[in-house]
């Protein structure tokens, strides 16, 4: 009887280790975070496989100023934006995306401004003045709200997400969650740099309103479940202790 109780407080010791193994990004004791004062927000980079909605007008955007304005009646207006030249285009791998009558141009590695200048300079030898609009439809930050088995893609609308309102699109700071221990993870040239958020008081909310960038990743830091983990860890030892306890009588009874 005592080498199985020997057994099962080894197994149960050895399990224990591993409770909340599912917690992400756990930061080393010493970590050094990076400074928020240099979180600066800089334009993004387009890249390969960002999808581009595309618009195109001639004459400086004057059809574009006119229809903004009200100047076309709504029937002309439906006439030119089924007319004009837009759509979605996809960044190849090579990092050159594929227009109408210009082909192929490079625009990886260039801001939404740059990408602008270069393909109005690309059009310019066939539409007079060309003005063209760009905007990335699939930058996403991906947020975790501080709940085991919870992540959230959001898809930035605008340029000018801020923490808060990617956090408040995910639903918010879980129950687990540690609102004062939130990382927000960004992808640098250099590498990646890991931020420490504590929005759980109002000297938080400047924190709060930090511009996200393309790729961002939020983790919301969550207390250990304990609880949980311990029963979902014992819960199989009991069942083998008992077994091997109800064979040890049984064999003993013999």
């Amino acid at each position: 009887m005592r080498l199985i109780v020997t057994f099962t407080f080894s197994v149960f010791f050895i399990s224990s280790c591993s409770i909340n193994r599912d917690l992400l990004f756990q930061s080393p004791k010493g970590f050094k975070y990076s400074d928020l004062g240099h979180a600066t927000t800089t334009d993004y980079k387009l890249a390969a496989n960002d999808e581009l909605s595309f618009q195109l007008f001639p004459n400086g955007g004057e059809r574009l100023l006119a229809i903004t304005t009200g100047i076309f009646s709504e029937e002309k207006n439906n006439s030119i934006f089924q007319n004009r030249n837009m759509g979605t285009y996809r960044i190849k791998p090579s990092g050159q995306v594929e227009l109408p009558e210009i082909g192929l141009i490079q625009v990886s590695d260039l801001t939404l401004e740059e990408a602008e200048a270069a393909i109005e300079n690309a059009y310019s030898s066939t539409y007079h003045d060309p003005y063209v609009l760009l905007s990335v439809t699939n930058n996403r930050v991906l947020v975790f709200p501080g709940e085991a088995g919870q992540a959230t893609v959001i898809t930035l609308q605008n340029q000018n997400t801020t923490v808060l309102e990617a956090l408040a699109l995910a639903g918010g700071v879980r129950s687990r969650g540690i609102a004062s221990k939130v990382k927000l993870i960004r992808s640098t040239p250099d590498g990646r740099d890991v931020y420490l958020l504590d929005l759980s008081s109002m000297e938080g909310v400047q924190d709060a309103s930090l511009i996200v960038q393309a790729n961002d990743i939020i983790y919301v830091s969550s207390t250990p479940d304990l609880a949980t983990g311990f029963l979902n860890e014992i819960t199989p030892i009991v069942s083998i202790t008992s077994t091997i306890g109800l064979l040890y009588a049984v064999l003993r009874g013999l």
